[in-house]
């Protein structure tokens, strides 16, 4: 979340960002939220000079005491008593600012980096640059929920048996291909100086308000109501709250971390024919890149994410395209994100793939996530994360853009992972 202080001090700057948004009424929140913070700060004020009092005056009364005058220091410790009464009106006074305060803090997104375009839809987006070219394929190439029947590699309707839409079983080649993918990715990953973890699939709502999924995405993400426990949309929530609450020595920066998980998403409202197939399931595998890192580092580091995760895409030989995102598309989050989209041929269109960002503090301030500088001052540090890479949409394409009258080729850096060369 922002900084009550950055709100404060930067105002101007965080109402433009946020109009960038569409954030609606951004300057009654703001004016909101620093109207609440002058009382937390009154509150605190009011509750810090009437301690100090008692304080004060219970040192009188010890002084009197010893000196006999218990009538004196009796009329004093009504006194006290009265302190103690309004001191503590005054505390709850002051948590019940802060719970209104911090709920407000929630609902505010950050403030885009000034290189993010404006916009209102995905349509709006800035195309950064398009590498490769499209496969022309055969007369009679078909989409990949055509070829996945066809060599039985992929069973959605057994999936909807088992647990319902969006579940797919992936069998034989399929299977093979998938976890080839995982293995491919991760090595990679490693080789780029990721250190890999395997975390919890699950969190509890601590964590998912730390990163910023709650409340925010509270609708999209799987319930398990007996426990308050979230299935996990992305292991960037499970990987990034593993600095919950830590100050990070210096010399340990930059972290970075590379995860395989199996991610859960409701996808409400999603409908048409584009979620057809595996272009959105419910349940799908993604690898992940997390780093943390100082300020001055973090564009930097954005920077080489986004070669890391275009680089698997031209190892896999699959065309690609980079956004820049705009301020009605970005994650609520973010302050810049860059999406990666392969083109799949048999659909003729492009395909989400992967999405690198840099958050700045936002996640870090809610995490507490912070490390002590050179002058031994506490900073927030930024987080950033990506997709390295999300498998449904990189399989279609694989298939799709992959496929002959013969069968379908595997790219050969896959070779080595699967065993096979063609399905």
């Amino acid at each position: 979340m922002l900084q009550i202080s950055q709100i404060v001090t930067e105002k101007e700057r965080v109402i433009e960002g946020l109009k960038k948004r569409n954030f609606p009424n951004v300057e009654q929140v703001l004016d909101q939220a620093i109207a609440l913070d002058d009382k937390r700060k009154s509150s605190q004020q009011s509750l810090d000079s009437n301690l100090a009092e008692a304080n004060a005056l219970a040192k009188e009364i010890g002084g009197l005491m010893k000196a006999g005058k218990r009538d004196e220091a009796e009329q004093i410790k009504s006194k006290t008593a009265e302190l103690k009464a309004a001191s503590k009106e005054l505390a709850e006074i002051k948590d019940q600012v802060e719970k209104e305060l911090l709920a407000l803090l929630y609902t505010i997104p950050n403030v885009p980096h000034p290189s993010v375009p404006s916009g209102n839809t995905d349509e709006d987006n800035e195309i950064i640059k398009t590498v490769g070219e499209a496969p022309k394929l055969h007369d009679q190439a078909v989409p990949h929920w055509d070829l996945i029947k066809q060599y039985d590699i992929i069973d959605f309707d057994l999936g909807i048996k088992i647990t319902g839409a969006g579940f797919p079983v992936y069998k034989g080649k399929g299977a093979r291909l998938q976890r080839s993918l995982v293995n491919f990715f991760l090595d990679e990953a490693v080789a780029a100086g990721f250190s890999e973890v395997q975390p919890p699939i699950m969190v509890n709502e601590a964590s998912g308000y730390a990163t910023g999924q709650l409340p925010d995405k509270e609708g999209q993400m799987y319930h398990v109501g007996n426990e308050n426990l979230y299935l996990i949309p992305t292991a960037e929530v499970p990987i990034t709250n593993l600095y919950r609450d830590v100050i990070v020595n210096e010399d340990q920066l930059p972290i970075k971390h590379t995860g395989f998980t199996p991610c859960f998403r409701r996808e409400a409202g999603s409908w048409g024919a584009h979620v057809r197939g595996l272009n959105r399931l419910h349940q799908f595998d993604k690898v992940e890149i997390v780093q943390v890192c100082k300020a001055e580092d973090s564009y930097k580091a954005l920077d080489d994410m986004c070669n890391h995760v275009a680089s698997l895409l031209e190892k896999l030989g699959l065309q690609y395209r980079i956004l820049r995102l705009c301020g009605g598309d970005i994650g609520f989050t973010s302050a810049l994100t860059f999406d990666f989209e392969v083109y799949s041929a048999a659909q003729e269109k492009w395909l989400e793939v992967s999405s690198v960002s840099n958050f700045e503090t936002f996640q870090a301030n809610r995490l507490k996530l912070r490390y002590k500088d050179e002058n031994k001052k506490i900073q927030l540090l930024h987080t950033l994360n990506g997709s390295a890479l999300a498998l449904p949409r990189i399989i279609a394409a694989l298939l799709e853009n992959n496929q002959t009258p013969d069968g379908i080729n595997i790219p050969e850096v896959l070779v080595q992972y699967t065993g096979f060369d063609k399905i």
